[in-house]
């Protein structure tokens, strides 16, 4: 029997190495409005890994500035602090995870969708005139729950995908069949557990089937993007399905064709410059 009651996911969330103290407070500044940006500032140029990142992404046709910046103090006074501090938030995140392995999972994949989908909430929100922030990192955190479940409980996990591959069904569908519980579950009492503000919780958690109060809202832009990033198969993954879009979540964010057009071509042309640069090792 494979199945991993919530409350043993709940105490391996605990167990997770955590994020870096400065990711944390970013993180957890995305709903106040007094953030002082010169302290915050001070502590990510102390990381001088995510700093390195940051400002890599900074100077890439990511935000296709004119002159180079070099610190982190003029990222922000061009780019602006809700940039900066996504970008901070991609770096710590995947950099924190990067280093796992699992033989029966294909963590480059995990995370060029996870990229893919952030790239692409961003867009989405753009069009849709939702904070293009919050939606980026919202969607770069989307799947974090799988990270869970693969690392602290890879056996289980390993027969989930068996479970998917020989059925040719959705991830969801055979983690529920196998595990009794699925990763959108777990990434929401993760994202709990590191204190995320209540609207990057529903996003991880109803990323799947955005509720009616997440309409229009971030959550839904975070669903439409990931079944957009898997239509693209950014991750490569053979034979991967596409999920089910939620059709009042896409027209509560408005997106006809010409709109989805701009969104293909915009994830299209900053995605592997992204995954290169929050990808590679320090």
């Amino acid at each position: 029997m494979n199945t991993v009651p919530l409350e043993q996911a709940v105490a391996k969330v605990r167990d997770l190495p955590t994020l870096p103290t400065v990711v944390v407070q970013l993180i957890q500044t995305f709903d106040r409005a007094d953030v002082s940006v010169a302290e915050l500032a001070a502590q990510i140029s102390k990381d001088q890994a995510i700093a390195a990142k940051t400002l890599r992404l900074a100077n890439s046709s990511f935000y296709g500035l004119q002159s180079r910046v070099k610190t982190i103090d003029q990222a922000i006074t061009v780019l602006g602090f809700d940039s900066v501090r996504s970008l901070v938030t991609a770096a710590g995140v995947v950099g924190q995870f990067s280093g796992a392995q699992n033989e029966h999972f294909d963590f480059t994949a995990f995370w060029r969708h996870a990229i893919g989908t952030a790239l692409c909430a961003k867009s989405v929100a753009r069009q849709a005139g939702c904070n293009q922030e919050f939606a980026f990192v919202a969607g770069l955190l989307h799947d974090i729950g799988r990270l869970v479940l693969v690392t602290r409980f890879p056996e289980q996990y390993a027969a989930a995908l068996a479970f998917q591959r020989q059925n040719e069904c959705e991830l969801l569908r055979a983690e529920r069949e196998v595990l009794g519980l699925d990763h959108a579950v777990v990434g929401r009492a993760l994202a709990q557990h590191w204190k995320f503000p209540e609207l990057f919780q529903r996003a991880i958690g109803h990323h799947h089937a955005p509720e009616r109060a997440d309409l229009g809202d971030i959550p839904s832009v975070v669903h439409v993007a990931n079944v957009i990033a898997h239509a693209l198969d950014l991750d490569g993954e053979p034979d991967a399905l596409v999920p089910p879009v939620a059709q009042d979540a896409w027209d509560s964010l408005r997106m006809d064709a010409p709109r989805v057009r701009r969104v293909f071509a915009e994830t299209e042309a900053e995605f592997e410059n992204a995954c290169q640069i929050l990808t590679a090792g320090d």
